[in-house]
């Protein structure tokens, strides 16, 4: 089964920087920048991407993290009811910390092993995002990672199955795997398994 009507809305890498949170200089990489001309693809993520802490984040399994775009109005009046203003309280695409903002696939529509097929290399779903502390900063409020896990707002990691290139803009389709757990149900049984 292949489904053709998506589109890589955004494409945005960061580097390691220390931001205080909790009182503490903490290293993240979670600040994403957009990036305009095409970026390579290598086995462990974009060309220019850093991880802080490759413990949680990179790696073979983790080397791309994508999010929907449609979830940005969600987040936008999470902010707002939590009181966040300011500059960035619009959130541009690669608020979440993600690398790619898709348009048109959610996490309901997506399963661990499916590809996602670019014209110039191919990603393989993996794993669904696990919220930290870093992403309350992030957002501007405590309630940011306790929203996620409710919500199930939280996008989906990439393998990276053939190296090549990829570019803000372009059309990709879907390439289904085995079908045997959705992103939806994975995310669920991570976050309310370890609730118990």
């Amino acid at each position: 089964m292949v489904n053709s009507n998506y589109t890589l809305l955004g494409l945005q890498t960061g580097t390691t920087r220390k931001v205080l949170i909790q009182r503490h200089l903490i290293p993240t990489a979670i600040f994403k920048t957009k990036v305009l001309g095409p970026v390579l693809v290598e086995r462990l993520g974009l060309i220019g991407d850093e991880q802080a802490d490759p413990t949680i984040h990179g790696g073979l399994d983790k080397a791309v993290y994508a999010f929907p775009s449609e979830h940005y109005g969600f987040w936008r009046q999470a902010r707002a009811d939590a009181g966040v203003s300011g500059f960035d309280s619009d959130l541009a695409l690669g608020a979440m910390g993600e690398n790619l903002s898709l348009q048109g696939l959610s996490e309901a529509d997506v399963w661990v092993g499916d590809i996602l097929q670019f014209a110039n290399c191919s990603l393989r779903v993996t794993q669904p995002r696990e919220p930290c502390f870093k992403f309350n900063a992030a957002m501007g409020f405590n309630q940011a990672v306790k929203q996620m896990v409710q919500s199930g707002y939280c996008g989906f990691y990439l393998a990276v199955n053939q190296t090549g290139s990829i570019q803000a803009g372009e059309q990709f389709t879907l390439r289904a795997g085995a079908r045997e757990i959705s992103i939806t149900e994975a995310f669920q049984s991570k976050m309310f398994g370890k609730m118990r």
